[in-house]
C-alpha cells in the first residue's frame, strides 16, 4: 500500500469509530446508541452526560456483562486530553461489542449545549458559538 493509500485508510477508520457530539446526540435521540462515561467517580459526580451510564476504566472488566449488546456504545472522557476513552473502547471492542468513540469527550458534549446533570439535576449550558453552527 501507498503512503497516501495507507492515510486514507487510517482517515477512514477514524470516520468510522470516532463520532462527533451531534451525531452522537442524534443517535442516542434515536435509541441506536448508549452513552458510557469511562472517567472514575468523583468525575462522574461533577457532572455527566445526562442518560449516559457509568463504567469507569478501572472497572470494564467487571461490567461487561450490564452493557446492552443491541445499540452502539459511544465511550467518553473528559475531552480531547483524555485517552481513558480509548482504552477502554479497546477492551469493549475485544469483547465483541459495538463501539465508537465521542470526539472531544464530556467537554465538547457541554460546549454544544446538550443536557449534563450533575447531583440529580439536569441542566444544559448556553452552545460555545466556536464547537456549533448556532449563534
Amino acid at each position: 500500500m501507498s503512503r497516501l493509500g495507507a492515510r486514507l485508510a487510517y482517515v477512514d477508520a477514524r470516520l468510522d469509530y470516532e463520532i462527533d457530539a451531534v451525531a452522537a446526540h442524534d443517535a442516542v435521540a434515536a435509541s441506536e446508541a448508549v452513552l458510557v462515561d469511562t472517567r472514575r467517580l468523583e468525575s462522574w459526580q461533577h457532572g455527566h452526560i445526562a442518560g449516559a451510564r457509568h463504567l469507569p476504566k478501572t472497572e470494564v472488566a467487571s461490567g461487561l456483562e450490564t452493557l446492552p449488546r443491541d445499540r452502539t456504545l459511544i465511550v467518553y472522557g473528559w475531552g480531547p486530553g483524555c485517552n481513558g476513552a480509548t482504552s477502554t473502547a479497546r477492551v469493549l471492542l475485544a469483547a465483541g461489542l459495538d463501539v465508537r468513540e465521542l470526539l472531544g469527550g464530556y467537554e465538547y458534549w457541554v460546549r454544544n449545549g446538550f443536557e449534563v446533570e450533575s447531583a440529580g439535576v439536569v441542566s444544559r449550558q448556553q452552545p460555545d458559538p466556536l464547537v456549533t453552527a448556532e449563534a
